[in-house]
């Protein structure tokens, strides 16, 4: 702090406003030049005059211009002092002579007042002595020596170059009158004048010197690096004292004088006060203040005048500092003295040194013009409200301290924005109080400045909604968001962006009703799922829809921060959409800022698992830990707040940092109630404001912030107390109608609200809205009512809310009532009372479904049913039924199957018919599937399709399975593809309530029972035919079209027509819901046959977005999984770019909890690996670092046949294409075993990997028959039968499946020694050119090479192995590049153009 530096492009302290000051030639200016010049170019400013000091207001002033170079004189005081300047071996002096002619009576009356007895050259000595004793780094007047000068006795000081302060001051006056300065350029201006000043006394109290005589005439200011220099030129009545306890006695004359020149010094007005302030600080009695020895150590004091506080001019009051800004105010007032006994504060300056801290405060933050501290120093008075009530005001959107942090913060922000490449995340740990929320309010400038947009929720301890926050965030945002604000373009922009989302993002505008007026659209949206009260597929798709979003809020140019505080009251929904945020890989330029209570969350809370979860898919989660505050910062709080100067609130910060900790909220609670309570108050005479240091000393408080703001609202009013008892109970935020209703005719002020707001316990948010500032607040005024009253008042208020409100607005705060009244609830004897606040929470709960806040739906569903007695469904039967019913809804949707299975007892028993039960039995049967009951659910369904009158086989045996097949052939005799789709919609309750079983039934059969799978087809089918056609239809006609191709009929032609029923009848009747699942069935397993593969990767693809903004994710997922297969194994896609996607996908899967897919992903990613030759295990992160032996043994014991058998299939390829001919036919000896243990497996449709599978079996069939062992057999009937399934296929769809035949054939060929081989492997080689199947290609150069090389065609197989090479190349099939190689280096040699 000794050095404060100014801006050298700053208007208020520029170089040339300094020089502008001094005149031509002053200031640096005249540093540079020869002495002559300067004493000729500054006399008339009186900077030669004067510049050596001793002079007053009273100063005689002259020049003598002696050509001889002889003494000038240049001071002449009426005192007698004169003052000459001289030239002394080149460099300038000044000469100082004291009256020798002073009457000595005067002189004897001086000297004695001063206890000095000194002759006029001991006076010189002394001076001397105080010059030579100080450091040459202090700023005063340098002595060389104590002389004569024309026999009398003189001394001589180095020329000081500058002005006196006085002088300055004059000039600063006259300057900034004439150029109308604003004010507070006039006081920054001076203050660099004063922090010299008090720099300087600081330098000589520092060797214990007291001055003695601190005037504005014995000050020279001199310019320096943009600030000034203050050099103390009459040291005559300085005191050296020999100890610090002396020093200490009469340092106070020197910060009595250092007040009044900063008095004079800043007063802009330039009226007599100044003089006045001036006379009083140096007479008393008609004595001088100057000093009170001329001795070198003196045991004199250096008393106070008592009448310095206490003048008047014209009859009114004089108060230092008056005029000046109330930080500059204080400073001076409590220097001079003033206050008298009213000072209980104590406050006093130590030393000159904490004056120079505190004008250094000042003039640090008075250069910064942005700095909002800044405002504090400019204030001169405080407003009306402060002075009538005395009540403390404290700075808005306050930060101290935090540096650290704030770095950290800025550094996630800056990255999010300017590199955006991924979500970012940080969380802000703290206990309760320290300013989590205030340092993330720190970032909404810079944000602003960036464009960026910031959205903003926070949870609640005391709400039952916590899944309604995110939503009503971004609710908030798009109300308040106008083209004004994002700018037109970044407005249409982020609309366009949004539409792109597509059409799945109306299931948003239940929720976030102002999404659909910023979307402006026009006409109702139809939205599906409002036909029922929820669907198994909403809570997924309202998850990736928040992701969708947010994706569609930020980018490049308008990055987005999203903050959600007290996490650790957050729900599960809204952790869930957190982690998938935070793992979405099309979310850029984002940055999450979560707060939390680190005291509330431990290693089991659900926010550290969720977190957990984040960090293991290998995100970096910053945490940024915000404690107490420290006590400078502390101090500075207060010193903002109250208008002090920092050394001046120290004692009262330390005191209320030792009572708070440090914790800031702690630390506004207990200065507003010491305010109160009187111990802080705003003196009206001194016009600043006080504190009883003693009394808030002595104060006993609760350590807990809670407690004490309860312990101070307990001494409020009654009224008061009562009407914030009432606002407690109506949760964090409320409406002051609401609140009417709820005090009903109890008297809480007229004014309650207004001056809760100004006492800072609640916060407007426009209008008749309020909430309170802080949780603890609502907590601390909850506290107020005791704990065996709580349960009554709630009851009370919930009833009166319940009487008072019109039934209009009751849908509109059935929240506040229904909360109150279930608080209240166990005071309610009578059950008709019961069964109406059921009824409440029904209404509530049925409200959140719509909006798809099921957590929260669940709580009050569960609260109403809690509430109905034993015999409810007797005596309230229809409300009994929508409870549970709703009830079973929300708890499948939220995953809690356990307590859904417990619920789904009392309806199954005591509703009064089957179809009563329907709504339970879905949600419990979906359940099961869901919970892995597989048997459970099966045995369930064909229960209920028994009572809907269509009973299932459960044991299914080679008759009933025909029989079955003969049902549905008969019911399909005759219709055409056009019939199908001309049947009418099925309108039976029953059999639409059968079709929704047996699709529940569907997805279990084919993983657990596959032999029972084909028969919930049939009978989907024949249901349809018989009764019309509904939305499940198409998965129906997709099924059975599945099964018209799988390996028991080979009907490819029937197969691919119900394929196109089932696309037109989802068309037709408008399902979208059901394409992921149609195209899985349809692209994966029927038109592999028909048409190219190629194509049908944008229709997986396409089914991929429809599952994800559907919530269908299991579909979503098997799609992206049919599509990596078919791509990698069918249409050789680049290994890199699949690598690269497939990653991508996983990521999605996890972020989605989809780990099915996830694992069958892995595989194929391990086969990229693979044939790419990089050694890398992708099953590290997904199976806990086990190898793929390890995996395959995990499968095997888990009875994951379908994995199993897929990593059978992928491990038996990749051996083949990279040569381990033993492996791939070992491999091929597995699956055929783990087929032969899986009975029903034929009756399931073929994927491609199965077809790409039949081809490979044959080319190793082949290879082994080719070596003529003992298995020759074996291995040849095994290509006879591979090359007899390609020979169908191919004659269905040549395009998938000519080339393979063709290298089939030729294989066989070579096997029999066939001159027709070659023919067939150059048409394989044409044909997988042709259509696009590189690495196909390169497969069938390859075996052509060998084949040559067999028929010692050297050159020719060369050539081929050449082409192999370049198509595994394009393939970036490495590995098989590198083979390859090896096969060419040694066949080079051995080929006519190498010899």
């Amino acid at each position: 702090m000794n050095n404060i530096d100014f801006e050298a492009d700053d208007d208020l302290f520029n170089l040339d406003d300094i020089d502008s000051l001094f005149g031509e030639g002053d200031g640096l200016l005249g540093l540079r030049h020869h002495d002559d010049v300067l004493a000729a170019d500054l006399t008339g400013f009186g900077f030669g005059d004067n510049g050596g000091g001793d002079g007053d207001a009273g100063t005689a002033r002259r020049s003598s211009n002696n050509d001889d170079g002889s003494p000038k004189l240049v001071v002449s005081k009426p005192n007698g002092t004169r003052i000459y300047r001289s030239s002394r071996a080149g460099e300038t002096v000044g000469i100082k002579l004291l009256n020798q002619n002073i009457d000595h009576q005067q002189a004897g009356e001086n000297l004695s007042q001063m206890n000095f007895n000194l002759s006029l050259n001991e006076l010189l000595e002394h001076e001397e002595t105080i010059s030579k004793l100080l450091p040459p780094e202090v700023n005063k007047r340098q002595v060389i020596e104590v002389g004569f000068f024309n026999g009398t006795p003189a001394l001589y000081f180095k020329w000081e170059n500058g002005i006196t302060c006085e002088e300055w001051l004059d000039k600063v006056r006259s300057q900034q009158q004439t150029q109308s300065t604003q004010q507070e350029a006039k006081l920054t201006v001076r203050l660099r004048a004063a922090v010299s000043i008090a720099k300087t006394l600081t330098q000589f109290h520092q060797r214990r010197v007291v001055y003695n005589s601190l005037s504005l005439d014995n000050i020279v200011l001199t310019p320096f690096e943009g600030n000034y220099l203050a050099t103390f030129i009459d040291l005559s009545d300085a005191v050296i004292c020999s100890d610090e306890q002396t020093f200490d006695d009469r340092k106070g004359v020197d910060l009595m004088n250092l007040g009044i020149v900063l008095n004079q010094l800043f007063r802009t007005d330039g009226g007599g006060e100044d003089a006045t302030f001036a006379n009083a600080g140096r007479r008393e009695g008609g004595g001088e203040l100057t000093s009170s020895s001329r001795r070198v150590s003196t045991n004199s004091g250096g008393d106070v005048p008592s009448n310095i506080g206490n003048l008047r001019k014209r009859g009114k009051q004089l108060t230092p500092g008056d005029g000046l800004p109330l930080y500059l105010r204080a400073m001076v007032s409590t220097l001079i003295g003033a206050g008298g006994q009213e000072n209980a504060s104590q406050m006093r300056y130590e030393s000159a040194n904490a004056v120079f801290e505190d004008l250094s405060v000042m003039a640090t933050q008075a250069t910064n013009s942005s700095d909002r501290r800044n405002n504090f120093f400019k204030q001169i008075e405080v407003d009306h409200e402060v002075v009538l009530h005395s009540r403390l005001k404290f700075p808005k959107d306050f930060f101290y301290g935090r540096q650290v942090q704030m770095s950290m913060l800025m550094h996630q922000l800056q990255s999010a924005t300017m590199l955006g490449d991924q979500p970012l995340m940080a969380l802000i740990a703290g206990y309760p109080g320290t300013g989590k929320s205030t340092l993330v309010n720190q970032i909404k400038k810079p944000l602003a400045d960036k464009n960026g947009f910031l959205i903003e929720g926070k949870f609640d301890k005391m709400s039952a909604r916590p899944d309604e926050v995110l939503a009503s965030a971004l609710d908030s945002f798009f109300a308040n968001i106008s083209v004004f604000e994002a700018g037109e373009n970044a407005y249409m922009s982020m609309r366009w962006r949004i539409i792109d989302i597509g059409p799945g993002v109306s299931c948003l505008y239940d929720s976030i009703p102002s999404l659909e007026k910023f979307m402006d659209v026009g006409t109702v949206v139809d939205r599906p799922e409002r036909r029922m009260m929820a669907d198994d597929l909403l809570d997924q798709r309202l998850k990736y829809m928040y992701c969708k979003l947010i994706s569609a809020i930020s980018c490049r140019s308008q990055p987005l921060v999203l903050v959600l505080d007290d996490l650790q009251w957050a729900d599960k929904m809204t952790l869930s959409v957190i982690r998938m945020l935070m793992t979405d890989p099309d979310i850029h330029h984002f940055l999450l800022l979560g707060c939390y209570r680190e005291n509330e969350v431990n290693e089991s809370h659900m926010l550290s698992t969720n977190l957990n979860d984040i960090r293991e898919q290998g995100i970096n989660v910053m945490t940024i830990k915000v404690g107490a505050i420290e006590r400078e910062s502390a101090n500075a709080l207060i010193s903002d707040t109250m208008c002090l100067p920092p050394n001046l609130c120290r004692p009262l910060s330390n005191a209320v940092h030792r009572k708070t900790g440090g914790v800031i909220m702690f630390i506004l609670r207990l200065l507003a109630s010491l305010n109160e309570e009187g111990l802080i108050w705003y003196s009206i005479n001194l016009r600043q404001w006080m504190f009883d240091l003693q009394k808030i000393e002595r104060k006993e408080m609760s350590e807990d912030v809670v407690k004490h703001m309860t312990e101070h609202m307990s001494r409020l009013p009654v009224q008061i107390q009562l009407g914030l008892k009432l606002c407690a109970c109506l949760g964090p935020t409320f409406e002051a109608m609401i609140l009417e209703k709820a005090r009903k005719n109890a008297d809480i002020g007229d004014d309650f609200l207004s001056s809760c707001v100004e006492d800072g316990y609640l916060l407007t948010e426009g209008g008749s809205s309020y909430k309170w500032s802080h949780d603890q607040v609502q907590q601390a005024a909850y506290e107020l009512i005791p704990l065996q009253k709580r349960e009554k008042i709630h009851l009370l208020i919930g009833s009166r809310l319940l009487l008072g409100l019109p039934s209009s607005e009751m849908d509109r705060f059935i929240f506040h009532v229904a909360d109150n009244m279930n608080k209240g609830a166990n005071l309610l004897d009578n059950l008709e009372q019961k069964h109406e606040v059921a009824e409440l929470n029904l209404r509530a709960g049925e409200k959140l479904l719509q909006h798809q806040s099921y957590h929260s739906a669940v709580k009050y569903l569960m609260a109403g049913i809690s509430l109905l007695g034993d015999n409810s469904w007797e005596v309230n039967y229809h409300l009994s039924l929508r409870l549970y019913d709703a009830a079973s809804e929300a708890l499948y949707v939220v995953a809690d199957y356990s307590t859904l299975a417990a619920l789904a007892e009392k309806p199954l028993r005591y509703a009064q018919c089957f179809e009563d039960k329907l709504i339970t039995y879905s949600n419990l049967v979906r359940a099961m599937s869901s919970s892995g009951k597989t048997d459970e659910c099966i045995n369930t369904c064909v229960s209920v399709l028994s009572e809907l009158g269509e009973p299932i086989p459960t044991t299914i045996n080679q008759q009933i399975y025909f029989e079955e097949v003969a049902k549905v052939q008969e019911a399909l005799i005759g219709r055409s593809r056009q019939d199908l789709l001309s049947l009418p919609v099925m309108t039976d309750i029953n059999k639409l309530t059968a079709m929704r079983f047996l699709n529940h039934m569907l997805l279990v059969t084919y993983a657990s029972n596959p032999a029972l799978n084909p028969i919930v087809v049939f009978r989907m089918v024949r249901l349809t035919v018989a009764y019309g056609v509904c939305n499940i239809a198409a998965i129906a006609f997709s099924c059975y079209g599945a099964w018209l191709a799988s390996g028991l009929n080979e009907d490819y032609g029937a197969a691919f027509t119900m394929g196109r029923v089932a696309s037109d009848l989802m068309t037709k009747m408008g399902s979208v819901e059901m394409l992921p699942r149609v195209h899985a069935v349809v692209y994966g397993m029927i038109n592999i046959y028909k048409e190219p593969w190629q194509a049908s990767l944008c229709k997986h693809s396409e089914a991929f977005d429809a599952g994800l903004h559907n919530g269908d994710m299991e579909y979503a997922f098997s799609n992206i999984a049919f599509y990596h297969t078919l791509a990698l194994f069918g249409c050789g896609s680049n290994l890199l770019e699949s690598n690269q996607s497939l990653h991508k996908h996983i990521q999605r899967g996890l972020q989605y909890k989809q780990e099915g897919m996830v694992k069958t992903m892995t595989v194929l990613k391990q086969m990229t690996y693979d044939l790419m030759g990089i050694k890398k295990n992708a099953y590290d992160n997904h199976f806990g670092g086990l190898n793929e032996d390890t995996v395959i043994e995990l499968t095997l014991q888990k009875k994951l046949t379908a994995y199993t058998r897929m990593m059978y299939q992928k491990i038996k390829y990749v051996k083949y294409m990279c040569g381990d001919m033993d492996a791939a036919a070992k491999h091929y000896d597995l699956k055929e075993e783990l087929y032969a243990n899986c009975a029903g497996q034929a009756t399931i449709g073929r994927t491609a990997l199965v077809l790409i599978a039949s081809f490979i079996d044959g080319l190793i069939g082949l290879y082994f028959a080719r070596k003529h062992r003992d298995d020759e057999a074996k291995w040849t009937s095994v290509a006879e039968t591979s090359i007899a399934l390609v020979s169908k296929w191919a004659k269905s769809c040549s395009w998938n499946f000519a080339n393979k035949l063709s290298l089939l054939e030729a294989e066989y060929f070579f096997l029999k020694d066939d001159e027709r081989a070659y023919s067939c492997y150059k048409a394989s080689i044409k044909q997988a050119r042709e259509h696009k199947f590189n690495h196909e290609e390169g497969l069938a150069h390859e075996k052509l090479a060998t084949y040559l090389l067999h028929k010692n065609r050297h050159d020719e197989a060369l050539q081929h192995f050449q082409n192999a090479k370049k198509c595994y190349a394009i393939w970036h099939a490495t590995f098989l590049v590198q083979r390859v190689d090896k096969a060419i280096a040694v066949l080079s040699p051995l080929c006519g153009g190498s010899r």
